[in-house]
């Protein structure tokens, strides 16, 4: 768990060097998901939450954004619970699709956030926005640990 982590935190933190993608405030690629997703198939939510709690936890005081910590770990919980739930319902073969859904929800709970801190309503309008950006990368990010899985698998039949 403990490497895990540091890898989810050294990817938060490398990521936060990426220059914005789009002129939407909130899109960012989320690399650090692939560990929290990789975490729930192979070791369970249990474990998956400790991880994502201390990812956020520290890239929120490492990357001196305390707002960070309100924004990201709302949505990584919700996210996480929902990835939770579908990863019972789906095939192995299918991460990427809950992904999508998790990544979704992720953007929908950030919003939700974004709105009670701010009180302003308006910024719901963003969300179909970060919903397409969601879709995009959480399909990418349900891929590479659908990939990583798979290779993972493979290579320890070789040596069993």
């Amino acid at each position: 768990m403990g490497v895990l982590t540091a890898i989810a935190l050294t990817i938060f933190v490398l990521e936060l060097q990426i220059p914005p993608l789009t002129a939407v405030p909130g899109i960012k690629l989320g690399l650090s998901n692939v560990v929290t997703l990789f975490a729930l198939a192979v070791l369970g939510p249990a474990d998956a939450f400790l991880i994502l709690v201390a990812r956020v936890f520290l890239g929120s005081v490492f990357s001196g954004q305390i707002m960070t910590l309100a924004y990201s770990l709302t949505g990584g919980v919700f996210c996480l619970l929902a990835e939770a739930a579908l990863i019972k319902i789906f095939p192995r073969r299918s991460l990427w699709a809950v992904s999508v859904i998790g990544a979704v929800i992720h953007n929908f709970a950030q919003i939700c956030v974004a709105v009670l801190i701010t009180r302003t309503p308006g910024i719901f309008w963003y969300l179909p926005y970060l919903a397409i950006a969601g879709i995009i990368t959480g399909a990418f990010i349900g891929a590479a640990v659908q990939f990583s899985l798979r290779k993972g698998e493979r290579i320890i039949r070789k040596f069993l």
